[in-house]
């Protein structure tokens, strides 16, 4: 492989994770904690848009449970768009080998201090 053909081959991939990540800013992903009380849907680039609670849930005596449950339901959506970012990046990078990218192999670990 010359390196016309790795610099074409360069660009191919930067164009389509930049179409992925704009796919990914459209998607959204649901998550839901407390047997539905709080449910928020999230993008596929880890922007919360909707966050709601169910009335039945908000107990003056109990906020910190309510807390509990919006945290809990917003790491799961973040959870899920960030493993629906790596499927698709994976797809993109298939055996390019390419450390600490996102679906390119395996990550540089940070130096020890």
């Amino acid at each position: 492989m010359n390196i016309g053909q790795i610099a074409k081959m360069a660009q191919q991939v930067q164009a389509q994770m930049t179409q992925i990540q704009e796919e990914l800013r459209e998607t959204t992903l649901e998550a839901t904690a407390g047997g539905g009380a709080v449910r928020v849907v999230i993008s596929g680039a880890q922007e919360v848009r909707v966050l709601e609670i169910d009335p039945s849930a908000v107990d003056p005596a109990e906020v910190e449970m309510l807390q509990d449950l919006v945290l809990t339901a917003v790491n799961d959506a973040i959870s899920r768009s960030k493993a629906l970012e790596r499927e698709r990046m994976a797809a993109v990078a298939g055996g390019l080998g390419m450390p600490g990218l996102p679906g390119f192999g395996p990550s540089i670990p940070p130096p020890i201090r």
